[in-house]
C-alpha cells in the first residue's frame, strides 16, 4: 500500500519491534529514545500510553519496559492466520530433513519480513529485506503484470537490458515452481550501494556512467543466472510460495543451502519445497498458477 504514512504511529511501532527484538533483556526508555533517535518526550508519552494499555509492562524497581501481555489478543490473532503454523512447522521438518537453515518470509509494503528461522545463524524474526531485485522475485512471478513491472523498475527504471533479463528470470521462476538464489547478502548490499551512486543527480563522466550500468546489470542479476553450469553451486536459498486460493503468494517457504550444491540437489529440495507449499495451500499448484 502505497501513499502518506503516519510518523507517530511509525514511532509506537518502532518501540514495540525494538522491545520485540530484545527479547527479555528490558529498556529504560532513556534507551529507548537514544537507539530509536527520539526525544524523551515523545519516548514517555509513547510508552505510557502503550503501558496504559498493557502492552508493555514498567519494571518498579529499575524503571525499565519489556512487552507486556496485552499484546496477547495480537499475537494470537496473528498465529490464527491461514497458512501461517503450517509454514512455521515446515521450517521445523525442512531443517531436520536437509540439515540446512529454513525461514518462512512474509510481504510487508515494500519489505520482505522474516517471520520465522530454523536451524544455522538465527535472524531475529522481523528482520526486514527491500522488496526490490535481487530480493522477493517468487512474491511477483506469481503477481499481477503492473506489480511485475513496478518490481523489476526499482531496479531499472531506465535500464532496457536489466529489465529483460529480470522479466525473463521471472518466467523461469515460475514456470519452474520454485527459485533459486545466488546472491549472497554482501551482493545484495552492493547492488544497493550501485544505485545509490547512478541517482541521475550528478552528471557522471560517460565512462564511469557505462561502468555503473554494467555493474548494475551484473550485481542486480547474478542471482538469476541464464544458464546453469552443471556444477556444484554455492546457493544462498531455494525458495516456493504458498499461494492463497486466488492464487496469489501468501508466504514464501526457503531453505538456505548457504555452500556449493549440485544441481540435482536443488531438484530435489525445490520439488520438496513445491510439494510443502501446495499441501499447506491446499490450491493444486496447476490451478493456482494463472497468468497475471
Amino acid at each position: 500500500m502505497r501513499g502518506a504514512i503516519s510518523a507517530p504511529t511509525a514511532r509506537v511501532v518502532d518501540v514495540v519491534e525494538l522491545l520485540a527484538r530484545r527479547g527479555n533483556v528490558r529498556l529504560r526508555y532513556s534507551d529507548i529514545a537514544r537507539e530509536l533517535d527520539m526525544t524523551l518526550a515523545t519516548t514517555h508519552a509513547i510508552l505510557k500510553t502503550l503501558h496504559d494499555r498493557g502492552w508493555v509492562t514498567r519494571d518498579p524497581a529499575g524503571k525499565a519496559y519489556a512487552l507486556g501481555p496485552g499484546l496477547a489478543v495480537v499475537a494470537a490473532a496473528v498465529h490464527t492466520r491461514p497458512f501461517v503454523e503450517a509454514a512455521r512447522a515446515a521450517t521445523v521438518e525442512l531443517a531436520a530433513e536437509f540439515g540446512y537453515a529454513a525461514s518462512v518470509t512474509e510481504k510487508v509494503a515494500d519489505s520482505l519480513v522474516i517471520t520465522a528461522f530454523e536451524g544455522g545463524e538465527r535472524p531475529w524474526p522481523g528482520d526486514r529485506i527491500p522488496y526490490a531485485p535481487p530480493f522477493g522475485a517468487v512474491f511477483v512471478a506469481w503477481d499481477t503484470a503492473g506489480e511485475r513491472r513496478a518490481w523489476i523498475e526499482r531496479a531499472a527504471p531506465t535500464n532496457t537490458a536489466i529489465a529483460e533479463r529480470l522479466d525473463q528470470a521471472l518466467t523461469r521462476i515460475r514456470d519452474r515452481g520454485f527459485d533459486v538464489d545466488y546472491t549472497s547478502p554482501a551482493i545484495g548490499r552492493a547492488a544497493s550501494l550501485i544505485g545509490t551512486l547512478d541517482t541521475g543527480t550528478i552528471a557522471l563522466p560517460s565512462n564511469i556512467q557505462e561502468t555503473l550500468d554494467k555493474l548494475r546489470v551484473e550485481f542486480t542479476t547474478l542471482g538469476f543466472p541464464d544458464t546453469t553450469s552443471g556444477q556444484p553451486q554455492a546457493v544462498s536459498a531455494i525458495t516456493a510460495p504458498v499461494l492463497d486460493p486466488h492464487g496469489h503468494v501468501a508466504l514464501l517457504l526457503s531453505v538456505h543451502p548457504l555452500v556449493e550444491i549440485p544441481p540435482e540437489q536443488i531438484d530435489t529440495i525445490g520439488n520438496h519445497l513445491i510439494r510443502t507449499t501446495t499441501a499447506i495451500s491446499g490450491t493444486a499448484r496447476s490451478g493456482a498458477r494463472t497468468e497475471p
